[in-house]
């Protein structure tokens, strides 16, 4: 079996007398993708801002590439090599794609806006940000403003901008959120072919994409994980089945 890049134990949050994440237990393996999936309010989201450090779990353990990271900040988490990106766009729409790539290039190289003006005669983070632009299809749009780019392309703006840093793991909340049919299709095969090599967790409402793309699926209902398997176990899986996707949508 391969080995486990991230690890989720006992993880718990709690705001006040409510229990938002009640001791999930979740291991993302390296070279995989994994989604995970569940109703609305189920959790999705705050299990992504415990193990991105935008919130710190209540109890429990995350422990990813062999070192525990709760409570560590998103920077430090990030500098771990666990990247990831929102469900809403996180781009600068007045800046120009090259622009907005190569800022997230300088941030992972631990420069600051200051430095600025001496940008354009380091040639190695040019490069960087060209290579990118390119794994993401968007080299012929590197002049244009984002705010001008398409949804999906904007997205695919923020994937690149995820892998900056090139990182180890990647989460991925929700990309193809508000995307038509076919911003859909080309959004899931960018993400396949950019997390090639990299483990994946992707939350995604979209069950085609969802069971199209994962190796492993985990289904969380009520800030628990009631089932982890394959696409054909999640599918067949009666307790699923009743709590979240349904016998149609599993049909």
């Amino acid at each position: 079996m391969t080995e486990s890049i991230l690890t989720l134990q006992g993880l718990t949050k709690s705001f006040g007398p409510t229990q938002i994440i009640r001791g999930v237990d979740l291991d993302l393996r390296r070279d995989e993708r994994h989604a995970l999936i569940g109703p609305n309010g189920a959790g999705k989201s705050t299990l992504f801002h415990l193990i991105s450090g935008n919130l710190k779990p209540t109890a429990g353990e995350i422990v990813f590439n062999g070192q525990r990271i709760d409570g560590q900040t998103p920077q430090a988490i990030n500098r771990r090599g666990l990247a990831r990106s929102f469900q809403i766009t996180n781009i600068f729409p007045k800046l120009s794609v090259f622009e907005n790539l190569r800022l997230a290039v300088m941030r992972s190289h631990g420069l600051q806006y200051t430095f600025w003006r001496f940008i354009d005669n380091a040639a190695g983070l040019r490069e960087q940000t060209e290579r990118l632009l390119e794994q993401v299809r968007l080299q012929s749009k590197a002049a244009m403003m984002a705010a001008e780019l398409s949804y999906s392309e904007q997205r695919s703006l923020e994937i690149a901008m995820t892998l900056a840093s090139d990182p180890k793991a990647i989460l991925l909340d929700e990309p193809m959120a508000g995307m038509s049919n076919e911003e859909t299709a080309y959004t899931a095969e960018l993400i396949c072919e950019v997390t090639r090599g990299r483990a994946l967790l992707i939350v995604e409402h979209d069950m085609q994409v969802v069971f199209s793309i994962s190796d492993r699926i985990s289904v969380l209902v009520y800030g628990q994980v009631i089932a982890t398997g394959t696409p054909d176990e999640i599918r067949d899986n009666a307790a699923v089945k009743e709590a979240y996707l349904g016998e149609e949508v599993a049909a």
